[in-house]
Order: structure tokens, then C-alpha cells, then sequence
């Protein structure tokens, strides 16, 4: 019994995220309610506060879902791939962060981000904490870019923490352009080429990956 009770939490937490997701998506997040995401669910609103104690916390759970799991792969690929040198590593980074917009439900809450919510009230320490993941993301790929320095890849006239803001605002700016559905954008292989094109525009002459 007690079993079926988890097993039946579990489900309706996951029925709570699945609507949730898509009301902000649909509604925004200032303007979506709790009782909103309760009706969507098919549940209480009592149902929503035994596992999420306001709204902020049930929008975080909603990315918790879908990005850490995508995250861990994502460093693997940037710091940790030692078969492949440090640029190379980097491009693939780029093209599975960009590519990964493919998946539906990450697509769904990284629009959710990006365009249905605002980062005033208690959301302005949302705001704070992508702050600080924007300077830890900055400071993996520093670490990369130093990697492909000591490696003779990077070019002399850019420091390895210039070259880690550079492709960072890079990217923001093509996972910002990918989002908005930009049709020159819409393939693989033209976003495969923009991103070897700044990644040669990081890569000393002679040695281009």
C-alpha cells in the first residue's frame, strides 16, 4: 500500500509538471495561477502545495525535469571528453546545447525562459541565479579555452577568459535566435556552420581544428 501511495505522488507530481509547462508556456508565467495549473491537471490546488510550496518553486522543479540531467552530458562533452582536443570539444558543446532544442519539452521550457517570464518580485533572485550560471558556464569554458592554449590551438592575440566571453554572448545570442524559430537557422548544417565559423575565429591560422 504504502508503495502505490509513492507510486501515485510520483504521478501526480509528473501530471502537475506536464501542465504546468504547458500553461506558462500558453499563459506566461505572471499571468498563469496555481489554480490555473490545478484545473489543467486535473487535480487540487491542494494537490499542487503538497508538493510545491508556490509557484516559484514548481517553475524551478519544471527545469530541474528536463535540463540537469541534459546539463551532466553537456560537461561531459565541454571538460571532460579527453580523447578530443579543446576546441573541437567546445564545438561540440555548442551543437548539442543547440541541437538539443530538437526535444520538445526543453524547447517548451527554455521559451518559458526566455520569453513568458519576468524577472520581477520574488523572481528577481531567478535573475541572480542565472547571473551566476552564466559566470560558471564563462569559467568552464575559460578552463577549455586555456586547455586549447597550452595545446597551441587558440589564437595569440586573444586571452583564454576573452575567448570564453566571446562565445558565450555568441551563443545566448544563437540559442535566443534559434528559439524565436529564425528560418535561417532552421537546419543542422547551417547551424553547424555558424558555429565553426566562430570557432575558427577563436583558432590560431596554422592549427584549425
Amino acid at each position: 500500500m504504502a508503495r502505490r501511495t509513492k507510486e501515485e505522488a510520483e504521478q501526480t507530481r509528473a501530471q502537475i509538471l506536464v501542465a504546468a509547462r504547458r500553461v506558462f508556456h500558453e499563459r506566461g508565467v505572471s499571468h498563469t495561477t496555481l489554480e490555473h495549473i490545478a484545473h489543467a491537471a486535473g487535480v487540487t490546488r491542494g494537490a499542487i502545495y503538497w508538493h510545491f510550496a508556490n509557484k516559484r518553486e514548481l517553475l524551478q522543479a519544471l527545469c530541474d525535469d528536463v535540463t540537469i540531467p541534459f546539463i551532466d552530458r553537456l560537461d561531459y562533452t565541454l571538460l571532460q571528453d579527453c580523447g578530443t582536443d579543446a576546441l573541437t570539444r567546445i564545438r561540440n558543446f555548442m551543437t548539442q546545447l543547440v541541437q538539443s532544442l530538437d526535444d520538445e519539452r526543453l524547447r517548451t521550457v527554455m521559451e518559458i525562459l526566455e520569453f513568458k517570464c519576468e524577472f520581477v518580485g520574488e523572481r528577481s533572485e531567478d535573475l541572480r541565479d542565472w547571473a551566476t550560471h552564466s559566470q560558471e558556464l564563462i569559467a568552464k569554458l575559460e578552463r577549455t579555452y586555456t586547455q586549447a592554449q597550452d595545446q597551441g590551438m587558440l589564437r595569440a592575440d586573444i586571452s583564454p577568459h576573452c575567448a570564453a566571453l566571446h562565445t558565450k554572448c555568441f551563443l545566448s545570442g544563437l540559442m535566443r535566435m534559434r528559439l524565436m524559430g529564425l528560418p535561417d537557422l532552421s537546419s543542422t548544417d547551417q547551424l553547424c556552420a555558424v558555429i565553426d565559423a566562430h570557432v575558427r575565429s577563436q583558432t590560431c591560422p596554422s592549427r584549425d581544428p
